[in-house]
């Protein structure tokens, strides 16, 4: 009998854990999302629009790839690199199909305060001048791409970690209003990087706490050194690129190709520049000579990854959240899904491997991204496309680029912030809706000043889960209603027929950043089960009152949910009265839930609705002002529906 069992359980144990081939297979698609998308792609409808976004895109990253890696301290063509192999890279792993990934601002800041350390500038001259290292490049720019790309390794290695660790699901604790904050900080720094080149001013690599004040405090004691020919360059090269891109975005309708302005622009200054000398005449600073080709893979050195270790956990986290915001922004505009681990996956591996290739720190940027969506970019071919256009600007015309003012690059790099920098117009949107948001803003935007991007991250975080943990104990719980007194009330209204129709949910606790995906869930599986079945009910069960995020640990919401459906509209009613209070998360979710199910042909009204509730939600989305959605109470919305359904019978009459 023993033996009996011993086999009957390593039978088990042998089909629990032997793996089937369907099993790899989905593995394999779920980790590598290229697969699953690539065998479908459609060519007669998606290359045409891929490629023209390939192609802008390709503008974009080469670029922003020589401006971040002249902000990254090191050599302008560790940019192109960085523009190539990460997108290469997120194409196979990454799930966001319209996500530009390659040098970004925040992380290329981030990495500069490990090279100016460990190696700073006034070492140049203490460094062999030999051109006999990669690319024909001294050995001290060589020892600062060293710098970044060990940088770039250990962020990978990071995220890669927290992919193992499956810490994705952890994302929720960075709200909307943190990241806004946080990249808004962060692209204040990277402007105030670029005023010397802006001015065509000599300065010093100056960081730390407080580094952003010295900047300015160095510019207006040494203002008597600004050459007016960068400064007059600058302010023109402004004017023509948001001139034009203003355009191209009111026009964007009736012209099928938008004017590549940056291409344009860097074209006409170089040619300008080497017409007339600018360099030698002017004293204005190019980009310099651009080495062609790729150098062969090297080993990151692993001997200074202690010393960058700070850096490395700051290009890992703020790549990280600003890429995923950029990725669930295109899932939910393009209606598809993302996995937040899969995404610390793609973009660890990214920074890894593109490590071995010289490439600076990389994520997804907004400008490029925005680009994307503009130029009706279908999926991550796009990138793929862009890739061969950058190959060829560095085997082929990266040498043309020697007489680019660097003043125009900056240029290029200011107005390519723009996306950053007027989220100080969500200010307006947070005091209005909840305004404890608006301090948690202002606050991480302060630091981030004051300190660095990761620093303000942090702070938002803690201050967030700080601010939850003390208004919780505050919340008044939801009374019991008297469901008998309710359906009686229901039954005697309403006709038996239109009462299938109605779903009432009640909500208990507050809807905050915390519970928002969770009640997001669980109404849509709701809804969904309602729309699956058809099977009628019997009178004891045709009106139901649920209770949706019981407590805030589980969120779970009531399994028997009813059953009745018709192929008729259907009507949610969602009891607030449980709403104690909300913030900018739990009401963008409200409102998301109500334009979903406006898409399901679901009504939805709002029963018990504080005058705070109704105005956050009323400013916020663009709810339909034909049809009321705010009620006084349940009876007053099954009120309103059940006179619809007499108007929708009188008028079905008069027109027989």
């Amino acid at each position: 009998m023993t033996g009996a069992k011993k086999k009957k359980k390593s039978m088990l144990w042998g089909k629990m854990h032997t793996p089937q081939c369907e099993d790899i297979i989905q593995w394999c698609r779920r980790r590598l999302p290229i697969l699953d998308w690539a065998p479908h792609y459609n060519l007669k409808e998606n290359l045409l629009p891929d490629t023209v976004s390939g192609i802008m895109l390709a503008v974009q990253q080469v670029t922003q790839g020589l401006a971040f890696a002249v902000l990254s301290s090191v050599h302008p063509v560790f940019g192109l690199y960085g523009s190539l192999f990460p997108a290469i890279i997120y194409a196979i792993f990454g799930m966001g199909r319209h996500v530009a990934t390659g040098t970004f601002a925040l992380t290329s800041l981030i990495s500069a305060n490990a090279v100016e350390r460990i190696v700073p500038q006034n070492i140049q001259n203490l460094t062999t001048q030999s051109n006999t290292s990669v690319l024909g490049l001294s050995d001290f720019e060589m020892q600062r791409i060293h710098v970044a790309v060990a940088v770039s390794f250990l962020g990978g290695v990071i995220q890669v970690a927290m992919f193992v660790l499956q810490l994705g699901s952890a994302t929720f604790l960075v709200t909307e209003p943190v990241i806004s904050a946080m990249t808004t900080g962060a692209a204040t720094h990277v402007v105030t990087s670029q005023v010397k080149y802006l001015l065509g001013m000599k300065m010093p690599y100056i960081s730390g706490p407080l580094g952003f004040f010295y900047i300015y405090a160095y510019v207006f004691e040494n203002i008597k050194s600004v050459r007016l020919e960068a400064l007059l360059l600058s302010l023109l090269s402004i004017v023509v690129l948001v001139l034009v891109k203003e355009l191209n975005e009111q026009f964007k309708r009736k012209i099928k190709v938008v004017l590549p302005v940056d291409l344009v622009l860097i074209i006409a200054a170089s040619f300008a520049c080497y017409c007339t000398n600018m360099e030698n005449a002017y004293g204005l600073e190019v980009v310099g000579r651009i080495p062609q080709g790729i150098p062969s893979p090297r080993a990151p050195p692993m001997n200074i990854l202690s010393a960058v270790i700070t850096e490395a956990f700051g290009v890992a986290l703020v790549g990280y959240v600003a890429s995923l915001a950029l990725a669930q922004g295109s899932a939910k505009k393009f209606k598809y899904s993302i996995d937040d681990n899969q995404e610390f996956l793609a973009h660890g591996l990214s920074n890894i491997v593109s490590s071995f290739f010289f490439c600076i720190p990389s994520a997804a940027a907004m400008g490029r991204t925005a680009g994307l969506y503009s130029t009706g970019a279908k999926t991550q071919v796009a990138c793929l496309i862009s890739c061969i256009f950058v190959l060829i600007v560095i085997y082929a015309i990266g040498p043309l680029l020697y007489w680019l003012p660097m003043c125009v690059l900056a240029s290029i790099i200011v107005v390519g912030l723009k996306g950053m920098l007027i989220q100080f117009r969500d200010l307006k949107k947070y005091w209005n809706v909840d305004k404890i948001d608006w301090g948690i803003w202002v606050s991480t935007y302060v630091f981030t000043i004051c300190f660095a991007a990761n620093v303000g991250l942090l702070f938002g975080v803690v201050c967030t889960i700080a601010i939850v943990i003390g208004r919780f104990p505050r919340a008044m719980t939801l009374s019991i209603k008297n469901m008998k007194e309710m359906e009686f009330k229901v039954k005697t209204e309403m006709d038996s027929e239109n009462l299938q129709q109605v779903k009432i949910i009640s909500i208990n606790n507050p809807l905050v950043f915390l519970n928002a995906k969770k009640f997001y869930t669980d109404l849509m599986n709701i809804i969904q089960k309602e729309n699956a079945c058809n099977q009628p009910l019997d009178d004891t069960s045709k009106c139901e009152q649920n209770t949706l995020l019981n407590s805030l640990s589980n969120g779970n919401c009531n399994e028997e949910v009813s059953q009745s459906c018709h192929n008729e509209k259907c009507s949610l009613i969602l009891d607030c009265s449980g709403f104690t209070f909300f913030d900018y998360s739990g009401v963008s979710m409200l409102v998301e839930v109500y334009m979903d199910c406006k898409g399901r042909s679901v009504d939805v009204l709002l029963a018990h609705c504080t005058a705070s509730l109704i105005k956050a939600m009323t400013y916020y989305g663009n709810l339909d002002s034909e049809k009321p959605i705010f009620f006084e109470s349940v009876s007053a919305a099954i009120s309103h529906i059940h006179s619809n359904k007499n108007l929708s019978k009188l008028s079905d009459h008069s027109e027989v």
